[in-house]
């Protein structure tokens, strides 16, 4: 009855989570850590005068699909977005970051003739610590959207307009293994998110239902590697590299949403994923001169039940 809601729910809490997993990989080692211990870039020695700032913009498009699940009947999800960010070296060693996503979800559930557009503005934090070759980092997101949902009654379309929200955290450790210029960095992270959805009334259409609020908490474990290699070549550095994560999603709670018409009610339970899974990508970045760098990454998700591809292009400038 409410699949567009379910899904709704659940694109907040995935949306809230690729925003923890991309800071903390640009908080931690590869390539970023590469430019940290080199900071000219560019084939510059270390002694190089620091770049203490760094700003940079993305563009990222995301293609996921969900299984059916008992009541619920699967889906299809499109998101387009972008993201701005400023961070700042305040110590050797020391980095803080701040970042905003915009992003826009295309919902669709064909099979329950129900669709929804979910708009999320996120607010970002990371911080890291480098120590020779290990680098702690920690990520924070905090961020509010605006779901608007139809669903075709057979006699008219029944819609309702209502609010999300989204908090979480990340906290990686990494070790950074450099051989010339290769390197193999292998990673262990825990993320915690939780996503709420309003409750909300729809109007028009037939039988129009009210539906409650949900919570959704998440907690899982990510452990992997990296490995890169770059090469430097008319002052400029191309560096290309690949990851692979197993995925334990060691609690998912999902509240059930209760959903009334008139004098009659039912619950309906949230989806979740499955406990185990995978996260893969690649990524390739040139450096243009000592301050700017191109970079286009790919990553995808797979789980029992769903799986998420997506592609980001990004430039990056340091002073």
């Amino acid at each position: 009855m409410i699949n567009g809601d379910i899904s709704s729910g659940t694109q907040v809490l995935d949306l809230g989570s690729n925003f923890l997993e991309r800071l903390g990989n640009q908080a931690t080692n590869g390539f970023s850590g590469m430019l940290r211990s080199n900071p000219g870039g560019g084939g510059a020695s270390e002694a190089s005068e620091a770049l203490r700032f760094r700003t940079f913009g993305e563009l990222y498009g995301i293609s996921e699909t969900t299984a059916a699940q008992g009541d619920f009947f699967g889906d299809r999800r499109r998101t387009w977005g972008g993201v701005a960010g400023l961070s700042v070296t305040l110590l050797p060693g020391a980095n803080i970051g701040f970042s905003v996503d915009q992003s826009r979800t295309a919902i669709d559930v064909p099979l329950a003739l129900q669709s929804a557009t979910l708009d999320v503005t996120q607010f970002g934090f990371n911080a890291s610590v480098d120590r020779g070759p290990w680098t702690w980092a920690l990520a924070l997101v905090h961020g509010f959207g605006n779901i608007n949902s139809s669903r075709d009654t057979g006699l008219g379309i029944a819609s309702a307009g209502y609010d999300a929200r989204i908090d979480g955290v990340l906290t990686e450790l990494d070790y950074d293994w450099t051989i010339d210029q290769s390197r193999i960095v292998p990673k262990l992270a825990l993320e915690y998110a939780r996503a709420s959805t309003g409750a909300f009334q729809e109007v028009g259409g037939l039988d129009p239902v009210i539906a409650s609020g949900s919570t959704l908490d998440r907690s899982r474990m990510l452990i992997g590697a990296e490995v890169g290699h770059y090469w430097i070549f008319d002052r400029k550095i191309l560096d290309l590299s690949a990851y692979g994560k197993f995925v334990d999603n060691f609690s998912q709670d999902f509240s059930p949403v209760l959903v009334s018409l008139g004098s009659q009610s039912i619950v309906v339970q949230g989806i979740v994923e499955s406990q185990y899974g995978a996260d893969t990508g690649a990524s390739a970045s040139l450096s243009l001169t000592n301050a700017a760098r191109l970079y286009l990454n790919y990553d995808a998700k797979f789980r029992a039940n769903l799986q998420s591809h997506q592609g980001t292009l990004g430039l990056e400038y340091r002073w």
